[in-house]
């Protein structure tokens, strides 16, 4: 593979997806997918076209080889993915729900994920590519996952890629909310793109309303901060102006997803060179798609998919 365009890094994990509704501690059966927010957009933004590659550590197991071969079976590079024998890969229980975000359990303490640490030749790959997107799970994992998380974003700043943050808040993984909050916080000050879900803004600036979250960080030189309003679509906001889209209408299967899907859509239209308006628009689009799908990331659109969706009449509203 030729410099990847894009350059994302997490923890896949084995998702265990219970096969009938109810819950989990009643479940008996269950389907083997792979998950893991990072995943779900790298798979995204392979299958909408661009180069992928994936840094990360996985158990030298089946569910670390299955991780390996899904991602090459996507087209995304897993030079950088590394097996490591004296860790197994982490593993999540999903319920089954028919309507609401289903309940997770997950088992990941120690696992060879959270052994990601920075290297010479890690740092070297994503400075490589044109575009780095980071989450604020890494950073939960272990300190030298957290060390990664700022050497990576620092490698991709000084050789002039552009980075987006998803702040992915996940609470259960911090002892101690308050670092959790200050930690995610200044690593999504360091970005050029904030992505932060409503409540997330609010659990990290302390503001209720979308235009004063991504005041929060403008006025620490963000270029833009999108913001999702679950139902309701999401707003950009940049020095510019500011710009909404309402969702689209999709048949919903499994809401886990959209938030990733989302994201793999902003990053897409900023690697296309799209505008506020139709970056936007394919941002809103891709999470849409993303939950028309059982899986985490089976749901995750091809161009062509994204294309037929983006067709339908659906203005968005912007002010400069």
């Amino acid at each position: 593979m030729s410099a990847p365009d894009v350059v994302t890094y997490g923890e896949i994990m084995g998702n265990f997806v219970a096969t009938e509704v109810g819950p989990l501690e009643k479940a008996t059966l269950f389907e083997r997918r792979l998950a893991g927010s990072e995943l779900n957009v790298a798979v995204a933004l392979a299958r909408l076209g661009h180069r992928t590659g994936y840094v990360g550590r996985v158990g030298d197991d089946p569910l670390g080889d299955a991780a390996r071969a899904r991602l090459r079976e996507e087209g995304i590079d897993d030079t950088h993915v590394r097996a490591e024998d004296h860790a197994v890969t982490g593993i999540q229980l999903k319920q089954r729900v028919l309507v609401g975000d289903p309940r997770y359990v997950y088992y990941r303490r120690g696992s060879a994920g959270s052994l990601l640490a920075p290297s010479p030749e890690t740092l070297a790959y994503v400075a490589s590519a044109r575009h780095l997107h980071a989450t604020g799970i890494p950073p939960a994992l272990s300190a030298t996952a957290r060390r990664f998380a700022y050497e990576a974003m620092e490698a991709a700043r000084d050789a002039g890629a552009g980075v987006t943050f998803d702040p992915n808040l996940r609470p259960t993984l911090w002892p101690d909310h308050g670092e959790m909050t200050r930690l995610v916080d200044d690593l999504a000050t360091r970005a050029d793109w904030v992505l932060p879900g409503v409540a997330e803004g609010e659990a990290l600036t302390g503001r209720r309303e979308p235009e004063a979250i991504a005041g929060h960080y403008l006025s620490r030189g963000a270029r833009g901060v999108a913001v999702k309003l679950g139902a309701a679509g999401a707003m950009l906001f940049t020095p510019e102006g500011s710009w909404t889209c309402p969702p689209f209408r999709v048949v919903t299967v499994d809401t886990i997803g959209a938030g990733d899907g989302f994201a793999a859509g902003f990053v897409s239209g900023l690697l296309d060179g799209l505008d506020e308006e139709r970056r936007l628009r394919r941002a809103c689009a891709v999470g849409a798609l993303a939950t028309s799908n059982k899986g985490d990331n089976e749901g995750m659109p091809t161009r062509a998919e994204l294309d037929a969706l983006l067709a339908a009449d659906l203005p968005v509203e912007g002010t400069r």
